[in-house]
């Protein structure tokens, strides 16, 4: 019993490492630029080839479309009752998105297509030639073309499919003037752009964190030593200054930001549980108020308990955390070698955030 108790005290001991994990991210890496942006096509499109399991024999729209294609190719129908049995038909929407670098003219993308009537499966199909367009119906630009073999990625899902570089960029959406213009903006003679933080890292002292190190590495660049080149408007946005020299070629100083590194940025303590499969994500900030912890087979006493800790309790302390408060990681690294199993764990943590213990957003997904 001695044994065990010294075993049990020695590792929580050993868990209570303070050593300090920093890390360092480009602002590329947690930041998007004001006006950049994906751009989502849509379209529709016949899928032929298949074994039976089309809509087209019941489905008076697919067999419209169907003649009206066969119409174009030379081909005419005469009688759209003489398609009633073309099952190995479907109408399906068509989908892609173009990322927020862009595509230029004759790139290929992904797309996916679905169907949206009665078809049983999209398996073995081919989508014919279709025209894609952007999601702004007064914009009637043919942005590309999509067609392909249909591949099937779920195979429980049957009516959805990709297909790998489907579409071809037939018209740039990102032309220099037009791609810059919705980025910079210009005010009383200077250039602006705006970072905008990610989810994750929005914050108060994530935006004032970001616009320091700009001003810190790159205020050199403006004649005014004492003017700031980046200030920090909301917990998500900071406006940034583009230097005279680059007015002309904004390119070059935006990609200068972007290689600016930030040591540790700040995220909101959170922890995420997921009771399907037993995964608990834990932030490294979420900490712990001392409480005492009575488990089958095992207590814990967390942080300074000010002397009120029964002896039969081992203490989990952090002594370099403010108010001798302990880090949740450590708790849950200490349970596991315990082998206190996945629900055991899950409880503690519950209990611990509604009692207010736990400093963090708890989140049970």
């Amino acid at each position: 019993m001695k044994v065990a108790s010294f075993f049990i005290t020695s590792l929580l001991l050993l868990l209570i490492s303070n050593s300090a994990v920093f890390a360092r991210v480009k602002l590329e890496n947690i930041c998007q630029i004001y006006g950049q942006k994906e751009v989502r096509l849509t379209g529709m499109g016949l899928v032929v080839g298949l074994n039976g399991t089309g809509d087209g024999g019941k489905a008076i729209p697919t067999i419209r479309a169907l003649g009206a294609v066969m119409q174009a190719m030379g081909a005419p129908v005469l009688d759209l009752r003489e398609l009633n049995n073309a099952d190995n038909v479907a109408i399906v929407l068509i989908e892609a998105t173009i990322p927020q670098g862009g595509l230029r003219i004759g790139q290929k993308l992904d797309c996916y297509v679905s169907s949206y009537l009665g078809a049983e499966s999209l398996r073995g199909g081919r989508l014919l030639i279709s025209a894609i367009q952007t999601a702004n119906i007064a914009d009637d630009r043919l942005i590309g073309t999509a067609a392909g073999a249909l591949v099937l990625e779920d195979p429980t899902a049957l009516t959805g499919a990709r297909i790998p570089n489907g579409v071809i960029i037939e018209t740039d959406l990102t032309q220099n003037d037009e791609f810059i213009n919705n980025i910079v903006r210009v005010e009383k003679g200077m250039s602006y752009f705006t970072l905008l933080l990610d989810e994750a890292h929005s914050s108060f002292l994530s935006s004032t964190a970001v616009a320091d190190a700009i001003n810190d590495n790159l205020s050199f660049q403006l004649e005014n030593r004492l003017q700031q080149i980046a200030k920090a408007r909301t917990p998500g946005v900071i406006d940034i200054m583009i230097p005279p020299q680059y007015f002309d070629e904004p390119v070059g100083f935006i990609s200068e930001v972007l290689r600016v590194w930030i040591d540790t940025p700040h995220t909101q303590a959170k922890v995420i549980v997921n009771n399907r499969t037993k995964t608990v994500i834990v932030t490294a900030e979420v900490e712990i108020s001392p409480t005492l912890i009575a488990h089958p087979n095992l207590d814990i006493a967390i942080g300074g308990m000010g002397g009120v800790a029964p002896s039969s309790f081992e203490v989990l302390d952090d002594p370099m955390a403010n108010q001798q408060t302990a880090r949740l990681d450590q708790l849950i690294r200490a349970l596991k070698q315990l082998r206190v199993p996945p629900e055991g764990i899950i409880e503690v943590l519950r209990e611990l955030s509604k009692t207010g213990k736990l400093h963090a957003v708890y989140e049970e997904r």
